[in-house]
């Protein structure tokens, strides 16, 4: 049986996709995948619409980190680069995300771009220049990124904290601020030097009045730009108080040699900063797309005879749609919209911002061996397709943080894809191939039976292309669950016993694989690999499934072969097992001290009574404190004490924990409150925040020396 081709729709879409592109320095994460499964989902139900589509993405190749990382391994950074592109196709063939063409912000086309947007943007007046004053390393000869200037806070005075911000109190700062500073990169004093730099004038009135209505406005369809969740982040930063602090600021576009990007042009050893060029990597990959002739698949008829890349920008019916976590929303709704309209470009339709993923509640965290290996999923055997579905059974339209759990992982893809999704085709085709010779029929009318397949596949497209992607899948799961009812109340066990009910026999495992061949239909933008063998080897079609397939009954079926198997846990849990840790590097050591100063350091024990997030910061917690101090009634007295651990601990993980507290720091006051201490933690080089913890039997108040 070969169903009809999908007919052109008469409101075809013109789509230009994206995911964010991966910096170029490190193997993909968990949160990679996630976002890349996430918009290869959405693709692929746009293509199986009918909709042309060409989805695109690329190494994000430039800055600082990774010349200093290639100079560490001996290589040029083009070496660096191409070694880590060279391990990109086996994560997305693993896991069936098919972008259209992957490229490089290195490429021709990306320096060509960028200095031409670069010429519009000062042509029409937008780029100033200014003087700032900058740390340079005298030894590596260059001046240093913040996250290559380390030092004493200048709030609390901790040592080893960054450039920009303290991951002990909170406070964020200007590397100059810092006490006692030192390059991460040679240990070296680092000296103040002024630098020309270049300037895009966000802040300017033209800037600001055309992102306010773009942030709030949709394209042609009515569609928004922004989920309204992000509208409401981007309206604070657009916010003026009192004292004329906030608002938009000029974005410093430039950095000085050396350096690994794209030349400013007129400005000898000046470079675009890289994220003014990554984004425009966006639009390179899609030249490089229609230049190489690789876009002529998916050419839109009207248009075959003139497709280029610039014809194709410049349809008023092209979309250009971005799937980027929550971390780079200031980027891309802000200078890039504004980069690309006062550059005379298109400017994007939406941005759909999702959350991170997190691992049994807690973020994922390299150097405390917390997180998923896609590469290791994959060589485990893992099937990529569980993945895929437990991702998307827990994505929404929203920017809320996802949560891998283990037990969860097991139980929804054992539920649901073997108990309900296949187990209908291994139970039907045994009695169709056995008793029928694999030939299905129907007795009665089927158009209630094709109705409710049309109305179904309607309602979970919907949901899918509304990014809602749980919602679509307790919908199909729903539909699995009364065509197995369905099934099990007919009893085709026993009127396979019943010679005159041979009919009746051949219609309910007729309808139960009908029922099937709509789940798989349905399924098949998540389970792209097992959807098209259903197609071509239980089904016999000679293609894919279309989306116009959902309501075509089958009539010929082929004997079952194993689709999906159960989740083995004991397999699962070693993916979950800790990675052995890196040695930490050593911090420059810092002078001695003697007994008498250390003496002056009360460091006592706390029980954590409560913690909460701080709203308005992404570092800090709000933590209740006992230690052991009394108030004027004799009562328990409670500290309060903010402390900048928001991105290592889930608050509520942290209730009831003792922890380490220096007792006698003079109260300070910040603008979310006043601080009564500090509790102790250690970070190194890398990522990871970790909370220092006193022995069982400590009680709150007891004197730590």
């Amino acid at each position: 049986m070969s169903s009809p081709a999908a007919e052109p729709s008469p409101n075809k879409r013109r789509l230009f996709v994206t995911t964010a592109l991966p910096y170029a320095n490190g193997a993909f994460h968990i949160g990679h995948m996630m976002e890349y499964i996430q918009a290869d989902i959405w693709v692929r139900l746009q293509r199986m619409l009918g909709h042309e589509v060409h989805f695109v993405c690329a190494d994000d190749a430039h800055g600082a980190p990774i010349m200093i990382a290639a100079d560490k391994m001996g290589k040029t950074p083009q070496e660096f680069v191409a070694d880590i592109a060279a391990g990109r196709p086996r994560y997305l063939d693993g896991f069936h995300i098919r972008f259209d063409n992957w490229h490089s912000t290195d490429a021709p086309e990306n320096h060509h771009l960028a200095q031409e947007i670069y010429r519009a943007l000062r042509k029409a007046g937008l780029i100033a220049e200014r003087s700032i004053e900058q740390f340079y390393d005298p030894v590596k000869g260059m001046f240093l990124p913040d996250r290559y200037i380390k030092g004493h806070c200048p709030k609390c005075d901790s040592p080893d904290q960054y450039g920009d911000s303290c991951e002990v109190c909170g406070a964020v700062y200007g590397p100059t601020e810092l006490r006692k500073p030192y390059s991460a990169l040679s240990g070296a004093t680092p000296e103040l030097r002024s630098s020309e730099h270049y300037f895009f004038q966000l802040s300017s009135e033209r800037c600001v009045d055309f992102l306010r209505n773009w942030t709030q406005a949709g394209d042609a369809q009515g569609r928004p730009h922004l989920q309204q969740e992000v509208l409401n982040k981007v309206r604070e930063w657009f916010t003026v108080d009192e004292h004329g602090r906030g608002g938009l600021a000029d974005w410093d576009i430039s950095r000085d040699a050396p350096y690994f990007g794209i030349e400013i042009p007129d400005a000898p050893g000046k470079y675009f900063y890289v994220w003014l060029d990554a984004p425009i990597g966006y639009l390179a990959s899609l030249k490089n797309h229609f230049d190489t002739g690789r876009a002529a698949a998916h050419w839109h008829e009207a248009s075959r005879t003139q497709q280029d890349f610039d014809t194709f920008l410049r349809d008023p019916a092209v979309e250009q749609v971005h799937f980027i976590g929550k971390d780079i929303v200031y980027f891309h709704t802000l200078f890039w919209p504004a980069t690309l309209h006062f550059s005379g470009r298109k400017t994007p339709s939406q941005i759909h911002v999702h959350g991170h993923v997190t691992v049994g509640g807690e973020k994922m965290s390299k150097s405390r061996g917390t997180g998923i290996s896609p590469l290791r999923y994959l060589e485990l055997q893992l099937d990529p397709e569980w993945l895929r579905y437990y991702l998307a059974a827990k994505l929404s339209g929203r920017v809320d943080d996802l949560d891998f759990g283990a037990e969860d992982f097991v139980a929804r893809v054992n539920s649901d894809l073997v108990g309900k999704y296949v187990n209908i085709a291994s139970r039907a085709c045994r009695f169709i191939t056995q008793h029928f010779d694999g030939r299905l029929d129907y007795l009665g009318a089927t158009d209630a039976l094709r109705e409710a397949a049309r109305a179904l596949a309607h309602d979970v497209a919907a949901a899918l292309d509304a990014r809602e992607y749980a919602r679509a899948l307790r919908e199909i799961m729903a539909h699995a669950d009364r065509i197995n009812a369905a099934f099990d109340t007919a009893q085709p066990w026993v009127l396979a016993k019943d010679a005159s009910r041979r009919a009746e026999l051949q219609d309910v495992c007729s309808r139960a694989l009908a029922g099937f061949w709509t789940l798989s239909v349905l399924l098949a933008p998540v389970l792209p690999a097992t959807a098209s063998r259903v197609a071509r080897e239980l089904f016999g079609l000679q293609r894919d499934f279309l989306w116009s397939d959902c309501a075509e009954l089958p009539r010929q079926v082929a004997p079952y072969r194993h689709l999906l198997q159960r989740v083995d846990p004991a397999r699962l849990q070693q993916l979950l097992q800790p990675e052995a840790k890196p040695e930490a590097p050593q911090a420059p050591a810092q002078p001695s001290i003697g007994i008498e100063d250390f003496a002056k350091v009360e460091l006592r024990v706390a029980r954590i009574v409560d913690a909460q997030a701080v709203e308005g910061s992404t570092k800090l917690l709000r933590l209740s404190l006992d230690l052991g101090e009394r108030d004027a009634q004799g009562g328990s007295r409670l500290r309060n004490v903010f402390s900048g651990i928001a991105s290592a601990y889930d608050p509520r993980a942290l209730v009831g924990r003792l922890t380490v507290v220096v007792a006698n720091l003079a109260a300070r006051k910040m603008k979310f409150g006043l601080s009564e201490g500090m509790v102790l933690a250690a970070s190194g080089e890398g990522p990871g925040i970790f909370l220092l913890a006193p022995d069982s039997g400590a009680e709150p108040g007891m004197r730590v020396s």
